[in-house]
């Protein structure tokens, strides 16, 4: 779909890594921003993509209250898998490809658009994918997804 859509991309490939601590050891060669991705579900069953910078500690309380939601839990890997068509480990809003429905609400955080390139999995976690943050936004737009963008609340130390 990248391709299809005319958006420059490079792939590096690199050990599967499941946390973010594992992602800046084997990706700390791999220049621009590098992100995570957090698969929340509300009370009321609905479904989230939190994409940010890496080292952003999110106060996900305060981002469930500014967002409507009440409050989050992390989605169930079958639910994920069920959604977004990725296993836990390789979350990426990539995987909005697989999100027919548009079941998931789209976060981004502000500050990680200003980073570039921006890095994610490309729906595996043995690679990173870096693109524009002008091309990420293309990318959501054409799953049929409108990114909601704003300054995420972080969390003290």
């Amino acid at each position: 779909m990248l391709d299809a859509l005319g958006i420059r991309h490079r792939t590096f490939d690199h050990a599967p890594v499941f946390t973010v601590e594992e992602s800046r050891n084997a990706c700390a060669h791999i220049p621009g921003g590098h992100t995570k991705n957090l698969f929340l579900k509300d009370r009321k069953n609905r479904l989230w993509l939190v994409v940010a910078r890496e080292s952003l500690r999110i106060d996900l309380n305060a981002l469930a209250k500014h967002s409507g939601a009440g409050r989050f839990s992390f989605g169930a890997s079958e639910l994920l898998i069920e959604v977004l068509g990725v296993p836990p480990g390789s979350v990426t809003p990539f995987a909005l490809i697989n999100d027919h429905a548009q079941r998931v609400s789209v976060v981004l955080d502000e500050g990680m658009l200003a980073l570039d390139p921006l890095n994610f999995h490309p729906l595996r976690n043995d690679r990173t994918t870096a693109i524009s943050p002008d091309d990420l936004l293309r990318f959501i737009r054409a799953t049929g997804h409108r990114p909601f963008i704003t300054t995420l609340p972080a969390r003290d130390s």
